[in-house]
């Protein structure tokens, strides 16, 4: 066996990945292997955090995008045939992780949220289907087994005592026949909602844009950001686009979410799923969002907000 291969686009991505092949890898009594970008430092810190060996993938040239590195990735994949092979699920890792399994001749299990081996070791790769409504099965019957995992997926991999591991450098790409001709970070008017620990969301619920003010008060005391299903962001423009949650907003992993006037469609429980503690407030007791709520209030929320914000004041001043 030549192990278990991890590659994400960023630290954070790597170490979850890196705690989803450590699972696998010691059911397999085989080894995990890491890809580091341009960075000595990165490699020391997944050889800590539980890799055997890392790639440290070669610098790119200014106008080079990541997507250079396939040829390379592709080639040692070629020489040392691994057993299993786990991107990271954002748009780039996607794209990478689809010329990488087209390169090889192998399949690929995309957005994969859970993973098993079966009696016979092989990978066994659950998905969501139809916004959410069921679950697919997946089984690569080829090598390297390949699957794309959605960010915050997994848990971090965290430091272990005593570890040793080898890092290997890659040698650069060469240039593709695309070229970066330019960077514009896009400018963000808050905290990137995917790493609060707090959400609070908005609906078709609320009545006016101007009624925002009453949760971004709730949101504020809770210590939280200010979320939004689709329609808010994308119909009524109340909110920037890059706060409404759903399969195919941001999907978030919140230690709380508080559902305000959100009736809990099928396409916003996908983007909020995986939050600790769900909390909905609705006026219809028969709003689906109940089904994936550990707590619910039925009620107006222009009454029970207020309440709940003044009950949370009070307690965290004690």
């Amino acid at each position: 066996m030549s192990g278990v291969w991890v590659l994400g686009e960023r630290r954070e991505q790597t170490l979850e990945l890196l705690n989803a092949g450590l699972g696998l890898a010691r059911e397999l009594g085989t080894t995990v292997t890491a890809f580091a970008i341009q960075d000595q430092g990165l490699a020391k810190t997944y050889i800590e955090c539980g890799a055997d060996t890392v790639y440290l993938l070669g610098s790119l040239a200014p106008e080079q995008p990541l997507e250079d590195y396939v040829p390379v990735i592709v080639d040692v994949a070629r020489q040392k045939n691994p057993d299993i092979f786990l991107i990271s699920a954002t748009p780039r890792g996607k794209e990478m992780a689809a010329r990488i399994a087209a390169r090889l001749g192998v399949g690929l299990g995309s957005e994969c949220t859970r993973l098993r081996l079966d009696e016979n070791k092989s990978l066994v790769m659950e998905r969501l289907m139809f916004g959410g409504a069921a679950v697919q099965t997946v089984v690569c019957l080829t090598r390297p087994q390949m699957a794309t995992i959605p960010p915050r997926t997994f848990e971090p991999a965290v430091p272990l005592a005593n570890r040793e591991g080898e890092i290997i450098e890659l040698p650069a790409p060469p240039a593709g026949k695309v070229r970066v001709l330019e960077r514009k970070p896009r400018v963000q008017e808050s905290v990137d909602i995917t790493e609060a620990r707090v959400v609070v969301a908005i609906g078709r619920g609320v009545e006016k844009q101007e009624d925002i003010e009453l949760i971004q008060e709730l949101a504020n005391v809770a210590g939280g950001e200010l979320g939004c299903t689709r329609p808010i962001a994308e119909e009524l423009h109340w909110l920037p686009e890059n706060r409404y949650l759903g399969i195919s907003g941001q999907k978030i992993k919140p230690d709380l979410y508080i559902g305000v006037g959100v009736s809990g469609q099928i396409q916003h429980i996908s983007g909020i799923r995986d939050a600790k503690v769900i909390c909905a407030i609705n006026k219809d007791e028969n709003a689906p969002i109940f089904e994936a709520a550990d707590y619910g209030i039925v009620g107006d929320l222009y009454a029970v907000v207020p309440q709940l914000t003044r009950e949370l004041q009070r307690v965290l001043k004690k």
